[in-house]
């Protein structure tokens, strides 16, 4: 055997094992702990949103209620098929947008028709195709099916405008 033992004083803070493994589980651990308590400090403060104010509309207009209740005169006179057709049906009905039949369109009508009043009032009470809902909008079921009925007899039919329903 040779006599060539070098004895190797280490002399560095980290002596053991897990000395050195502490060492390097903090050089990790503690920098993320300290990025994570700045970033909470930094997003702690309170900032209004932006575009906001504290001005009482501003605070009013945030807060609004999210419904609201309207009641109408049941005893309103009824408008006429023409006006509903102009206020509510005319955009898609006059051009013709997104399939819709136009007015006065006999030969796109005619289908429709025959399939009677009772199914052109659901049809446009609950939707259909591209065409959205009507019923529980600014007009009574009855002033819908009047509209219906306008637009149908422009394009044909003969179906009489409905009355409104008496009270019993």
């Amino acid at each position: 055997m040779s006599d060539n033992h070098h004895e190797e004083d280490h002399t560095g803070p980290i002596k053991t094992p897990k000395q050195l493994l502490l060492a390097v589980g903090y050089s990790f651990v503690l920098p993320v702990f300290i990025i994570i308590g700045l970033v909470y400090f930094v997003t702690s403060a309170n900032k209004p949103q932006a575009g906001s104010s504290n001005a009482p509309e501003a605070v009013a207009a945030r807060i609004q209620k999210v419904g609201a209740v309207e009641i109408r005169d049941a005893n309103r006179e009824l408008k006429a098929g023409a006006d509903v057709f102009k206020a509510q049906c005319s955009a898609c009905h006059t051009s013709g947008a997104a399939g819709a039949p136009k007015v006065g369109d006999k030969a796109a009508w005619a289908p429709r028709v025959g399939k009677g009043y009772e199914a052109l009032l659901t049809s446009a009470l609950k939707g259909k195709g591209a065409m959205g809902a009507q019923g529980g909008g600014d007009f009574d079921d009855v002033e819908i099916g009047r509209a219906v009925v306008y637009m149908a007899n422009e394009g044909g039919a003969k179906f009489s405008e409905p009355k409104k329903a008496e009270a019993k």
